[in-house]
């Protein structure tokens, strides 16, 4: 499996801003497709964001326009730029790993162990 260890969650008031980050080890990172997942207490984990080998990003409808995913494969590193955020966006943010033929066959591939991100005043 991919090893990530996640960093930058925190409290922060609405509208207000954070970058999570996701650092990879273990595999060929400049192959793997990338992702980020939140999930809130009674809900369903959710997609966020998720980026390619070759900077194709996908977002949920839930946080299109607000949130930017990239990476920067010298750093085995993946990022999530969080702006405008809301009392909904909170939940508990976890970072997700998928070699090709793990997306490609949409299976579970790795994750990490999260973090959690509170949206309140």
């Amino acid at each position: 499996q991919v090893q990530l260890v996640e960093s930058g969650g925190g409290l922060v008031q609405p509208g207000g801003s954070l970058r999570l980050s996701c650092a990879a080890s273990g595999r060929d990172f400049s192959l793997l497709v990338m992702g980020w997942h939140r999930q809130a207490p009674g809900q369903q984990r959710e997609l966020v964001a998720e980026i390619s080998s070759a900077g194709s990003a996908n977002y949920g409808y839930a946080v299109k326009g607000r949130f930017t995913i990239s990476r920067d494969n010298a750093k085995n590193t993946v990022y999530l730029q969080m702006n405008r955020l809301k009392p909904e966006d909170t939940a508990v943010y976890y970072c997700r790993a998928q070699e090709y033929f793990e997306y490609r066959e949409d299976r579970n591939g790795s994750w990490g162990r999260g973090t959690q991100v509170t949206v309140s005043s």
